[in-house]
């Protein structure tokens, strides 16, 4: 359930618009352009377009992006003020792909909390050990990334409903990138030409269920741990790339209540943007709109030893992508 823009924070993104997707009280979603100072244009007017959707946009980003600058700077267009509308998640993408242990510390973090019992190793070895297989990885270029489901995404605003099954569930805020044009088998020096911009994603999993106990040879079960509905707040906004001088020095920012648990620097990312879509890319085709998420920073639930319940409030911001907020609320078991 989206709740009105005028409880959410200012939009605060750089550059001169970013592209929403909104409705008005009881009307239909609609692509908008939004500007700094809290209006929105209805694209499906403005480009003359009634069926516009912002997965269209992408589809056509290159052609429709000298059009929206000249529209942002327009004073004379049917401006809507921003606090009279519901914001939603910013894309519906066809494809989600998801980055694991692509951050440093936060890797470390997670070898340290997810340690055995009768693990023999110190703290100290377990980090310098996980320490030293990351470097290996970074040097072999290959980054481990995973499927999600579009199900998954919710708005920016919206509640967050925590499964009666999900025992350990846990925040893990995130850059996320924007695909416009298709690609497959692009290079690294190729791949950012690629991506129409960036928008928020607080990736949750479920860490009780991440490992198959009955199978532990299997490994992951990222069906399981990470792909409920509402498991992916995404947005408010996708800012396109133009206007984010470098992704690889963004801050990354939750709290919990008000209380910081992550407050991290993009540059601890093992594999930046372009590493990232040059790789999915040699196996998979991206397509317009789908979501490249590229991992979470140090400072999750499992770190900190405090996982969501409900009644728990999250805050999410990236530098220069805005700031989304969510409530948990605990799903009644059946």
């Amino acid at each position: 359930m989206s709740v009105n823009s005028a409880a959410a924070p200012a939009p605060h993104f750089t550059g001169p618009f970013a592209i929403g997707t909104l409705s008005a009280q009881g009307g239909a979603a609609f692509p908008g352009l939004v500007v700094p100072d809290g209006h929105v244009l209805d694209l499906r007017t403005a480009l003359d377009e009634p069926a516009l959707t912002a997965l269209a946009l992408m589809e056509r980003w290159d052609e429709e992006l000298p059009r929206l600058h000249g529209l942002a700077g327009d004073p004379s267009g049917d401006w809507l003020p921003l606090n009279d509308l519901f914001v939603h998640a910013p894309v519906e993408p066809r494809q989600i792909f998801q980055s694991g242990a692509n951050y440093r510390q936060h890797v470390i973090d997670l070898e340290v909390a997810h340690r055995a019992p009768d693990d023999p190793r110190t703290v100290e070895e377990a980090r310098a050990e996980i320490a030293a297989i990351m470097d290996k990885r970074a040097a072999e270029d290959l980054p481990y990334v995973f499927i999600g489901l579009p199900t998954t995404i919710t708005g920016p605003f919206d509640d967050v409903v925590l499964p009666s099954w999900a025992k350990k569930p846990d925040w893990e805020l995130e850059l996320a990138a924007v695909i416009s044009r298709p690609a497959h088998r692009v290079t690294v020096e190729e791949a950012l030409e690629h991506v129409a911009g960036y928008t928020i994603a607080n990736d949750l999993t479920d860490r009780a269920t991440v490992f198959r106990r009955d199978m532990p040879a299997i490994g992951t079960d990222w069906l399981r741990c990470k792909n409920a509905p509402d498991f992916t707040p995404l947005g408010p906004w996708i800012v396109p790339a133009g206007s984010i001088a470098d992704p690889s020095d963004l801050r990354v920012t939750l709290k919990l209540n008000g209380e910081t648990m992550q407050d991290e620097s993009t540059k601890d990312m093992i594999f930046g943007v372009a590493r990232m879509v040059s790789y999915i890319s040699q196996t998979a085709q991206l397509l317009p709109g789908d979501l490249v998420l590229t991992g979470s920073p140090a400072g999750n639930g499992m770190h900190w030893g405090r996982l969501l319940r409900d009644g728990d409030v999250m805050d999410g911001s990236v530098t220069g992508l805005g700031a989304q907020r969510t409530h948990c609320v605990a799903e009644e078991a059946p």
